[in-house]
């Protein structure tokens, strides 16, 4: 298995859970968040979602464009999907030379490609978390945390 296929397992394990989890969501509860300042299961959808649609223009060595908002639920979970649909095909087009070189990301911060895709799958499982925990609030059961093969 090569590298970028490692990171592609280890994101899809992240990603399949949240996007089953997302599809028992009630739509009216689109817009619920934990806290006051808190995202909201849409915002927290966009976000994450965005965070992996920025890797293209990084790699490009191109600012990565903000984060747009969903409208409602069921456009936040069409964009989780086809986020990490195009997540997928940016990875599978990096040798691990690539994973090995610099990208400037995160407030113009030089790193190893490796390290942006290590930070953006933390990133999602802290987040997902967030929505795990949420879900319970709102009455949804969440499925197992990774979804295995």
């Amino acid at each position: 298995m090569s590298r970028s296929q490692h990171y592609l397992r280890s994101f899809q394990m992240h990603r399949a859970a949240l996007e089953d989890l997302y599809r028992e969501l009630p739509d009216e509860q689109g817009q619920f968040r934990a806290w006051e300042e808190g995202m909201s299961f849409i915002g927290l959808a966009d976000h994450l979602a965005g965070a992996v649609e920025r890797l293209p223009a990084m790699l490009r060595g191109e600012a990565p464009s903000p984060v747009e908002g969903s409208a409602d639920l069921a456009a936040a979970r069409q964009r989780l999907s086809r986020s990490g649909e195009q997540f997928a095909q940016t990875l599978a087009g990096l040798s691990d030379e690539a994973l090995s070189g610099p990208v400037t990301a995160f407030g113009g911060r030089q790193m190893p490609v490796s390290a942006v895709l290590d930070f953006l799958i933390s990133h999602e499982a802290h987040h997902k978390g967030q929505v795990w925990m949420m879900a319970r609030m709102v009455g949804v059961k969440p499925p197992m945390f990774v979804k295995l093969g």
